[in-house]
């Protein structure tokens, strides 16, 4: 149960930004004891796979505070967030289910598909969102948004680690800022399109 809060809190992390519960997982692996992956995912930690990670999240830092870009990144990104939402899961159940016999460890794929679903779904919220968002406020909103989405993504992440029985509320939480966000923004455009009287 513990192992599969942690991994759909880290997939939901990823559907927001994949590469900071990805690098987060990483060094956690590398530097400390509070993850220790299996050999089949011991790459994940290897000097490469966090350079990368880490020159990818710089890239996505950048390039999604910025109107327009960041629509085209969220395009490229439909099909890393789930991908990376899905291993995430896998790696980091086989670490906490690792020498024990259990329903996720005798069935891996179960924990594949649903990061891929938590990341896919979260994904799409977002990218449905912030064009929405990019328009009613002329882009002046992008990267506060961006940011924010950053912000939750690292605090998903390390509740789905280090507190992982609050990750159902974090869930909540996230759903309904999200649904916050798009009432407002769906309020903006409807004044924004409303007829403005004449005179009379």
């Amino acid at each position: 149960m513990i192992a599969a809060l942690t991994g759909t809190g880290l997939a939901a992390a990823a559907g927001l930004n994949a590469y900071i519960p990805f690098l987060l997982v990483a060094l956690l692996a590398r530097f400390t004891g509070v993850i220790d992956l299996p050999e089949q995912y011991a790459w994940i930690e290897s000097n490469w796979s966090i350079g990368i990670a880490t020159v990818l999240l710089i890239s996505e830092a950048v390039l999604d505070k910025i109107a327009i870009v960041d629509h085209l990144n969220d395009l490229v990104a439909t099909l890393i967030r789930p991908t990376v939402g899905g291993l995430i899961f896998a790696a980091t159940s086989a670490a906490e289910q690792v020498d024990e016999n259990s329903f996720l460890q005798d069935n891996p794929w179960i924990g594949i598909v649903v990061g891929v679903v938590a990341a896919g779904v979260v994904h799409t919220g977002k990218a449905v969102i912030r064009p929405a968002v990019n328009v009613s406020t002329l882009g002046i909103g992008t990267p506060v948004v961006s940011a924010a989405e950053d912000g939750a993504s690292l605090t998903m992440s390390l509740v789905a680690i280090f507190l992982p029985v609050l990750v159902v509320v974090a869930l909540v939480l996230l759903a309904w800022a999200m649904i916050i966000i798009w009432r407002r923004v769906r309020r903006r455009r409807r004044a924004r399109a409303a007829p403005v009287p004449g005179p009379t």
